[in-house]
């Protein structure tokens, strides 16, 4: 447990202290988080299991969060086939890395006359890969675990907040597509 904490001691420090600045050097910052990653797989592998083999939907835990300048840093659980809602674009930075498991990132464009969405391009992560946005980024993301299996584990560091997500839902008597923009909540990191 004790490497285990030190794991994410680390890389919670490395992304302070890339966020010195309101923009910072995300593909450095990622650089830097991935070769820890890759470093302590094993041990990160052996010590995440609890939180890997957890059957509680989708859950994010709050490592730190600094004001000036503004950062998050969260560790997210996706359940196994888990699409994440919507996030729409925010003014923050964002980088995602999966810490164990494989991911697809999705980019949507909104038209700007029918609303409707249009998927732009998707990108692949597996454990160590970092995926960026900048802060003025127009397009949407959302987030699915491949694995048809296992949880998988995410390290989300953004300039800010935690993003909102827009929530989406069908209507039983229109059936047409209702969004309601959500601030997921945060949990306790489980000990153990």
């Amino acid at each position: 447990m004790v490497r285990y904490l030190r794991t994410l001691k680390t890389l919670r420090q490395i992304a302070l202290d890339h966020a010195t600045s309101p923009q910072p050097d995300l593909a450095a910052m990622a650089r830097e988080l991935g070769r820890i990653v890759h470093r302590d797989s094993v041990v990160l592998a052996a010590q995440l299991t609890p939180l890997r083999s957890r059957r509680h939907g989708f859950g994010r835990w709050l490592l730190a969060a600094r004001s000036q300048p503004p950062i998050s840093v969260l560790l997210t659980a996706l359940p196994p086939n888990h699409v994440t809602a919507l996030r729409d674009p925010t003014d923050v930075w964002s980088l995602q890395m999966p810490l164990l498991g494989a991911l697809e990132l999705q980019s949507c464009t909104r038209d700007p006359h029918t609303g409707q969405l249009h998927q732009r391009r998707r990108d692949w992560l597996g454990p160590g890969d970092g995926h960026w946005v900048d802060r003025d980024a127009p397009d949407a993301q959302r987030c699915r675990n491949l694995s048809k299996h296992d949880t998988a584990l995410m390290l989300h560091v953004c300039g800010g907040d935690p993003p909102p997500y827009l929530a989406q839902q069908r209507a039983a008597v229109s059936g047409r597509w209702l969004e309601q923009r959500r601030q997921p909540a945060l949990a306790a990191l489980p000990r153990g």
